[in-house]
Protein backbone atom coordinates (compact mmCIF):
# COMPACT_ATOMS: atom_id res chain seq x y z
CA UNK A 1 0.00 0.00 0.00
CA UNK A 2 1.23 3.38 -0.61
CA UNK A 3 0.98 6.62 0.42
CA UNK A 4 -1.57 9.32 -1.83
CA UNK A 5 0.76 11.99 -3.90
CA UNK A 6 -1.33 14.37 -2.28
CA UNK A 7 -0.81 13.07 1.77
CA UNK A 8 3.12 13.85 0.43
CA UNK A 9 2.89 17.03 -1.08
CA UNK A 10 1.72 18.60 2.43
CA UNK A 11 3.34 16.38 5.00
CA UNK A 12 6.40 17.64 6.63
CA UNK A 13 9.14 16.16 9.50
CA UNK A 14 7.13 17.11 13.09
CA UNK A 15 10.05 17.89 14.67
CA UNK A 16 12.33 21.06 12.52
CA UNK A 17 8.82 21.06 9.70
CA UNK A 18 11.29 20.16 6.63
CA UNK A 19 10.88 18.53 3.74
CA UNK A 20 10.44 14.73 3.59
CA UNK A 21 11.72 11.98 0.87
CA UNK A 22 9.40 9.13 0.32
CA UNK A 23 11.74 6.03 0.78
CA UNK A 24 9.55 2.30 -0.72
CA UNK A 25 11.51 -0.32 0.87
CA UNK A 26 11.30 0.13 3.42
CA UNK A 27 8.83 2.46 2.99
CA UNK A 28 9.54 5.41 5.44
CA UNK A 29 9.54 9.30 5.13
CA UNK A 30 13.76 10.59 5.62
CA UNK A 31 13.97 13.71 6.77
CA UNK A 32 17.49 14.56 5.63
CA UNK A 33 17.48 17.96 8.01
CA UNK A 34 16.63 15.84 11.12
CA UNK A 35 18.15 12.63 9.78
CA UNK A 36 15.55 10.86 11.21
CA UNK A 37 12.93 8.14 9.56
CA UNK A 38 9.27 7.71 10.28
CA UNK A 39 7.85 4.23 9.47
CA UNK A 40 4.92 4.24 7.15
CA UNK A 41 2.54 1.34 8.65
CA UNK A 42 -0.45 0.35 6.13
CA UNK A 43 0.27 2.74 4.29
CA UNK A 44 -0.43 5.33 7.48
CA UNK A 45 3.04 7.17 7.69
CA UNK A 46 3.45 7.01 12.27
CA UNK A 47 4.57 10.68 12.27
CA UNK A 48 5.67 10.46 15.94
CA UNK A 49 9.24 12.10 17.22
CA UNK A 50 9.32 9.10 19.56
CA UNK A 51 8.10 6.21 17.11
CA UNK A 52 11.18 7.69 14.18
CA UNK A 53 14.76 5.78 13.84
CA UNK A 54 17.54 7.61 13.55
CA UNK A 55 19.91 7.50 10.71
CA UNK A 56 23.68 7.31 11.37
CA UNK A 57 24.54 7.40 8.17
CA UNK A 58 23.53 7.63 4.78
CA UNK A 59 21.63 4.56 4.19
CA UNK A 60 22.30 3.20 7.78
CA UNK A 61 19.50 3.98 10.44
CA UNK A 62 19.32 2.48 13.83
CA UNK A 63 16.80 2.94 16.51
CA UNK A 64 16.62 6.39 17.69
CA UNK A 65 17.54 6.74 21.56
CA UNK A 66 18.70 10.35 22.17
CA UNK A 67 15.73 11.97 21.72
Amino acid sequence: MSIAVELLEILVCPKCKGELLHREDPEQLVCGECRLAYPVKDGIPIMLIDQALEMDTPGNISDMKDC
